[in-house]
């Protein structure tokens, strides 16, 4: 399964940025929508009832990774040459017997520029065609399995899900939900002390009217300068964002629907047959069955006997290790505890020495690796990354 998450990771990534927010995008002609505040346009986001829809989505990402302009995944070893880290022009060269890869694969989607297709038939139907020249990736999801195809190796994965049956059991809410004009002044109250929200020039987005919703952070040490998220004039759907970095002149992170049509799609997107010749392997998701040893008693998610006693001490051992949450809004910073380095060619390519060890830096996140185990990552600058791990 590891395997397959790695290699999907790139795909994944899209999917979260375009099904959530994606982006912004100035076009010629006016744009008559009534005026609304910060408050108005978070609630028309909140109250949103778009299920199902479709549309064409470009993305693009100038992260300022520290690459070498030749780099060579494939060729990864003690052999790699100190070439002058500096951004590539284009997406990392892929070496035809490289060894890694999954890691080229996520480097391409935060280099450059790159198109797919979504499609949504409600909340157990989706499908995502990442399209790369004549080649493209496709994500299928249903109730019951997923799969994931890659026209360029004609290799498919077919993932079967559990049984909704055999779910663990939700809590039903109890009590109103607010409304979305509540959750606005909510969110609204919530952001305020940390980020000023404002509502800029009306902007034309994949053909449709849209407000254009600023979020500017108030703290120092963030990387991040403002976000900007497009959202329907009409429907509320969230259309589009931006993500710039302080000091850069591009948009670090931009996804945008080129066209969108909010029918449904045709049912038959959904039935996924590989085509022939291609390789398919089939993996199971499977669940922790209830009680299992080292679990019986948690409760967690319904699973487990929640009477019975349970020496938290006794489990320490085979937990992960869960981060430190230090900071809190744009400055926060999360840490981890007991990490050993890898020994890899890599890590001298990707980072920087630093005085408590070793710094990966880009236009939007900061990553230390310190000498006596700590990660500590954000999207704050450097030196905040550093004062943190001297206290």
């Amino acid at each position: 399964m590891a395997r397959t998450w790695h290699r999907w990771l790139p795909a994944g990534a899209v999917v979260a940025l375009v099904a959530g927010t994606v982006t912004l995008t100035s076009q010629a002609g006016a744009v008559d929508l009534p005026d609304r505040s910060p408050a108005e346009v978070l609630a028309m986001l909140a109250e949103h009832d778009v299920e199902a829809f479709s549309g064409t989505f470009e993305t693009s990402a100038e992260l300022g990774l520290p690459l070498p302009a030749d780099i060579d995944l494939g060729a990864a070893g003690p052999d790699l040459d100190d070439a002058e880290l500096e951004m590539p022009s284009g997406p990392p060269h892929r070496s035809p017997d490289s060894d890694n890869t999954e890691l080229l694969d996520a480097l391409e989607l935060l280099t450059g520029d790159h198109t797919g297709r979504v499609f949504v038939g409600g909340p157990a139907q989706a499908r995502l065609q990442h399209i790369d020249g004549m080649d493209e990736r496709n994500v299928v999801v249903n109730e019951r399995d997923v799969w994931f195809y890659d026209s360029e190796t004609n290799e498919a994965t077919h993932l079967f899900l559990p049984d909704p049956a055999d779910l663990p059991e939700h809590r039903e809410h109890t009590g109103e939900l607010p409304a979305p004009e509540q959750l606005a002044a909510t969110v609204v109250e919530a952001l305020e002390p940390s980020t000023e929200l404002t509502v800029g020039q009306h902007e034309e987005v994949a053909g449709r009217d849209a407000y254009t919703l600023n979020l500017l952070p108030r703290a120092a040490e963030t990387l991040v300068e403002q976000v900007s998220i497009a959202v329907d004039g009409q429907t509320g759907f969230p259309l589009g964002v931006t993500v710039s970095a302080r000091g850069q002149a591009e948009p670090a992170l931009r996804a945008v629907y080129t066209d969108i049509d909010f029918s449904a799609p045709d049912a038959a997107l959904f039935d996924f047959s590989p085509p022939a010749g291609a390789s398919v392997e089939e993996e199971v998701l499977e669940l922790p069955e209830k009680g299992v040893d080292g679990v019986r008693g948690l409760g967690i998610f319904g699973w487990g006997d929640r009477s019975g006693d349970l020496d938290m001490a006794d489990l320490a051992p085979a937990l992960p290790r869960l981060p430190e949450v230090l900071g809190e809004g744009w400055s926060t910073v999360v840490a981890v505890t007991g990490i050993e380095t890898p020994d890899h060619p890599l890590l001298d390519q990707f980072t920087e020495p630093v005085e408590s060890g070793r710094m990966l830096s880009t236009a939007l996140l900061s990553v230390l690796l310190t000498d006596d185990g700590r990660v500590l990552a954000g999207a704050v600058t450097p030196e905040h990354l550093l004062d943190l791990a001297g206290r």
